[in-house]
């Protein structure tokens, strides 16, 4: 697959296939902290405080997310789910 995608226009299959590819083009690490996407985050990412009713009802329900841009909906990389919330959050990206 061909990165980055535009997310707004992908449907939820080309989403995963391209958050997969992310996944092994980043070597397994997450775009935002650097560490591994399949552990937690590191202590100062998830010591940042996160209003949830700020966010989707699942959103918090699946542990990798992909990344993208909210303006151009141009994918960045994919992310821890709380890294994402961070970014949202604190961010607004």
């Amino acid at each position: 697959m061909k990165l980055p995608i535009n997310y707004n226009k992908a449907d939820w299959q080309t989403r995963k296939e391209a958050r997969e590819q992310y996944i092994k083009e980043q070597n397994g690490m997450c775009h935002y902290c650097k560490s591994s996407l399949f552990k937690q985050p590191p202590v100062e990412i998830l010591n940042k405080p996160i209003t949830r009713r700020f966010f989707p009802k699942n959103f918090f329900d699946y542990p990798i997310h992909l990344h993208h841009d909210h303006v151009t909906g141009i994918t960045i990389g994919a992310v821890h789910c709380y890294c994402n919330a961070v970014l949202w959050q604190y961010h607004k990206e």
